[in-house]
């Protein structure tokens, strides 16, 4: 990357722009996918471009482009402009951004051994193996699959205001799956985690860390023990949810409804809208007074860090949720202005250097309890603990919902009994999160990966963290409702 993003930089202003940003980034990504006993997929990615942003008149302007010289950087820079004005004669209001520091800095994710150093037939020998011990262990087993991911994301930012940051921010993961089919029933059993495993910046240390040998053999067992298992029972009782779908819950019923961008109604065509209205924000009770939530872009590993966001701001811990109560919005810098906030709490991502930064979750973490495991649940009388995600729905204010599993298992008397299938269970937000009553201390807290996160239009696909440890929520609705 040897161009001076500060060219463009100068060009822009050079046109007429109040305020300019760029970014010039190289993204390189792996993707390693076996299946049945077969070499599937094997897929490196590289994309090379620059994207200039600008603020004229009070609109934004933005124009990018994968050939980077100056011919080609000068044209964009003054066509981000000429967009810029023309937005400005339709506008409703004007755009203003909350104030940050200029800073030179550069920032690199931690890693101990490079996920593209390591021999692709390195990785391709552990899925395979993977895959073989899953199909080793009963003719129910009909689908397997092993699968790999590393990214890698190299940038520049430059800004009019004097910023000038570099960055490289690497992340892999894995996971494995498999699907078994008899008497009647079909049932899936991911590990580490659905979607495709767990993922963290992180070098390839973290794969091996996942031991996914040593998960293979139960993973393919607990799919066939759930083709006979119980089926999920219908009412309402106490649940016990474990890291792996509470990760899930969290995006969806904690990230999603705190971003402002959505409170504003910026996303309401495509992603929807929130019920975190701006009046509520200090007052309203989100959860329990056990309830605390963190927006938190300096955790180690977590998916969602970085040393800036895609504004310059830096990585920062915010509260959403204190003691139950809703304390911050996850905000860029236009939105921060918007609602009156000193600052941004960082949170402007681009998915790469064709498409604007908009507002996204980080790391969403909630903060762990003071109960062990087992002491939780020797405490619950009657109730589930439930585990890794199957399917999910909520509406477009991130209010009602309902999730299923892959597994589950009866609580009975402070005791886990039987296996349980197909579980499932409903809630509204605010009152699933009062309903929490216990969390399991540090000890079992986990930052879980996702690199799937959709949204926006032209779409944007992001990668996000939620750290977190099993909790319990009473009397929540599972299972299958009558009328």
């Amino acid at each position: 990357m040897s161009l001076d993003p500060s060219f463009a930089v100068e060009e822009a202003k050079s046109a007429g722009a109040e305020y300019v940003d760029v970014r010039l980034v190289k993204i390189t990504d792996e993707m390693i996918i076996v299946r049945n006993g077969k070499l599937r997929t094997v897929q490196s990615i590289e994309s090379y471009g620059i994207g200039v942003r600008v603020l004229l008149n009070g609109s934004w302007g933005f124009a990018s482009t994968s050939r980077v010289d100056e011919e080609n950087v000068r044209r964009i820079s003054r066509e981000a402009v000429k967009i810029a004005r023309a937005s400005s004669l339709v506008k409703k209001k004007g755009v203003r951004l909350a104030p940050v520091d200029p800073v030179e800095d550069s920032y690199s994710t931690p890693i101990k051994e490079d996920p593209f150093s390591v021999p692709l037939e390195e990785k391709i020998s552990l899925l395979m193996e993977c895959d073989k011990v899953m199909r080793s262990k009963g003719e129910e087993i009909r689908v397997t699959e092993a699968s790999m991911r590393a990214h890698k994301e190299e940038k520049i930012f430059a800004s009019s205001e004097g910023s000038l940051i570099n960055q490289e921010i690497v992340w892999c993961g894995a996971g494995i799956s498999t699907t078994a089919v008899g008497y009647g029933e079909v049932q899936r059993r991911s590990l580490p985690a659905s979607f495709r495993g767990d993922f963290a910046t992180a070098g390839y240390e973290y794969v091996r860390s996942l031991n996914l040998l040593d998960l293979a053999p139960k993973c393919a067992e607990e799919a066939i023990s759930l083709l006979t298992a119980r089926s999920c029972p219908s009412g309402s009782m106490d649940i016990i949810i474990g890291g792996s779908q509470l990760a899930l819950q969290i995006h969806e019923s904690c990230g999603h409804p705190t971003e402002l961008d959505r409170v504003m109604g910026s996303e309401a065509s495509y992603a929807g809208t929130s019920f975190l209205t701006t009046e509520k924000l200090g007052k309203f009770k989100y959860g329990s007074k056990f309830v605390n939530l963190v927006a938190d872009a300096t955790v180690e590993k977590g998916l969602g860090t970085f040393g800036y966001d895609d504004e310059g701001v830096p990585a920062q811990k915010v509260y959403l949720v204190k003691e139950g109560i809703f304390t911050g919005y996850l905000t860029d810098r236009q939105y921060a202005a918007e609602l009156g906030l000193e600052r941004s709490t960082g949170a402007a991502r681009a998915s790469g250097w064709n498409r604007i930064p908009i507002v996204r979750m980080t790391n969403i973490n909630l903060e762990p309890g003071d109960w062990d495991f087992e002491e939780l649940i020797s405490d619950t009388r009657d109730g589930l603990f439930i585990e890794t995600n199957r399917s999910w729905s909520i509406d477009d204010r991130r209010l009602n919902f309902q999730f299923g599993t892959e597994i589950a298992y009866r609580i009975v008397d402070g005791e886990m009994k039987e296996l349980i299938k197909n579980a499932t269970y409903t809630g509204i937000t605010y009152e699933f999160w009062r309903s929490c009553d216990a969390i399991c201390n540090e000890k079992y807290w986990k930052m879980w990966g996702t690199p799937n996160c959709g949204k926006g239009e032209p779409p944007q696909t992001m990668f996000v963290g939620h750290g977190c440890s099993p909790a319990r929520f009473r009397n929540v609705r599972v299972g299958v409702g009558r009328l």
